[in-house]
């Protein structure tokens, strides 16, 4: 369980990328990052994604065998030490759900795939940690199919962005069969620069002192650069230009023999230039220096951070600070809120005793939030909300764990065939039913007596009474909609909803 997890204890953070997946285990002592260790495989899974969005078998068996070696070092990790997180190609792929199974299911952990801005906010976490600083600096990551621009100052991103194009996409399309031409360059620069173009004005020079290269792209040119004598490692508009020259000489990734290039980045090097050219060109980036840290730090630490919180006794982290901000920007009822989740909290406390946290959080989560697709419409708001839900940017969720809170939010009203497949898991069927029972019981938008409705759990039987015994009495409305659920849940439910005899 992740209450006997130690925050200062090993950690592990598992990167499935486009380009590599990678594996960091570290520990944060005193607050200080310590490596203990760190495998890199390069999978190309980005690579195997077609033109229908479709994930190929052949990249999906090459991720599924790295994680199995994932899983053997992992070998005696709890769950609350290890976090999973897929970037960009599993936001893409159509069949990413099948992959997820199979890919769980070989690591032995959940995966989450997460959003690009919350990519970009855990990748500066990451290199402000190992790099700490006060300046005001713009943070670039290169990955296969995504770029993320961060803009900040100390430990905070003021601005984070992720764009849709890659060196693994960007060389797949414009170095085709690795041939590497000028005019495969000129086309790359454009088709980087159009992506990029909406970021000119929020990351301009002006705002940034200094600017930082994370993960592959810029680590591996940065690497060239200094074997080769070009630089001390900083990575220059002339030292691109040099690279550059070098591969056009190559004529063919196959034949590229730079010094410091490790022969896996051969062919995604040209993709990856172009990037940089792009950003050093139209960013008036001088010099972009290495970062330190990366993805895979920034998770380690996000999760660390989590589990100080929740030792120091504080059963909040910045996601309880994200759903507030979410109830003001739609202007959800925190009245109703508040009544809703304790009513559902109280339920679910004693039908589901032995619960993991992050699951009744997720509940607390989707009280909180079940009315704010109220902003959009009242007629049918529960999907409003919900989709709002799966698609908001909501910093330090995961875009899985949003559509989990979504489906629970998209079931508090109306029949449950629309979330059948979802209530296959049992612990989502009572997640489910509580925050309905909660909706129906504060259906009058006033205070209510949390206690006088009970849930116990008997199998798969929920067993519901109310003291006093006369309540039905005082509230015939409520009553008639308690029926109503009775015969919803017959109708499609998993669970059997008992009322007390008359």
């Amino acid at each position: 369980m992740e209450s006997s997890v130690k925050p200062n204890g090993p950690l592990a953070a598992v990167d499935i990328g486009s380009n590599s997946f990678r594996l960091e285990i570290g520990q944060l002592p005193a607050g200080r990052y310590k490596r203990i260790d760190y495998l890199k495989d390069t999978v190309r899974l980005g690579a195997g994604l077609d033109a229908s969005g479709m994930l190929s078998e052949e990249a999906a068996q090459r991720g599924l065998a790295c994680l199995r070696r994932f899983s053997a070092r992992l070998a005696g990790f709890e769950p609350g030490q290890v976090r999973a997180v897929a970037t960009q190609t599993l936001r893409e792929a159509r069949n990413r759900n099948a992959f997820l199974l199979r890919a769980q299911e070989a690591l032995g952990f959940p995966i989450e795939v997460i959003s690009g801005r919350e990519e970009a906010r855990l990748i500066y976490a990451g290199v402000t940690h190992l790099q700490p600083s006060e300046a005001s600096r713009l943070v670039i990551d290169i990955g296969g199919r995504s770029t993320e621009l961060i803009l900040g100052q100390g430990r905070t991103p003021r601005v984070a962005e992720s764009f849709g194009v890659g060196c693994v996409s960007l060389s797949l399309r414009f170095f085709e069969g690795g041939r590497i031409t000028e005019d495969g360059f000129r086309a790359a620069q454009i088709a980087a620069g159009a992506e990029l173009e909406e970021a000119l004005q929020p990351f301009a020079r002006d705002l940034w002192t200094r600017a930082l290269g994370s993960s592959g792209t810029a680590g591996a040119v940065s690497q060239l650069l200094q074997a080769a004598g070009i630089t001390d490692g900083r990575i220059t508009p002339a030292a691109l230009r040099w690279c550059i020259e070098r591969c056009l000489e190559a004529g063919d990734v196959s034949q590229l023999r730079l010094p410091g290039l490790k022969a896996d980045r051969n062919a995604v090097l040209p993709g990856g230039l172009a990037i940089l050219y792009t950003l050093a060109a139209n960013f008036g980036i001088d010099e972009l220096w290495p970062a330190k840290g990366a993805l895979r730090q920034g998770v380690v630490i996000d999760l660390h951070e989590r589990l100080m919180a929740r030792q120091r006794g504080r059963v909040t982290d910045m996601r309880d600070a994200t759903v507030a901000a979410l109830q003001q920007r739609f202007a959800v009822d925190p009245a109703q809120a508040v009544r809703v989740a304790a009513v559902a909290l109280a339920m679910f406390d004693a039908a589901v005793p032995d619960a993991e946290s992050e699951t009744r959080r997720e509940l607390g989560w989707a009280c909180a939030l079940h009315e704010m697709g109220l902003m959009v419409s009242h007629h049918d708001h529960h999907r409003h909300s919900a989709y709002l839900l799966a698609h908001v940017d909501a910093a330090g969720f995961s875009q899985s764990q949003q559509r989990r809170i979504g489906d629970l939010v998209l079931g508090q009203r109306g029949g449950l065939r629309k979330i059948e497949a979802q209530l296959a898991s049992e612990t989502f069927a009572w997640q489910v039913l509580c925050l309905r029972l909660a909706a129906i019981k504060c259906h009058a938008r006033s205070d209510v007596a949390v206690k006088a409705l009970k849930l116990r759990a008997r199998g798969r039987d929920a067993l519901l009474a109310w003291t006093p015994a006369a309540w039905p009495e005082t509230h015939p409305r409520t009553l008639y909609l308690l029926r109503e659920e009775v015969a919803a849940w017959v109708r499609n439910g998993p669970l059997r909803l008992v009322l007390p005899a008359a």
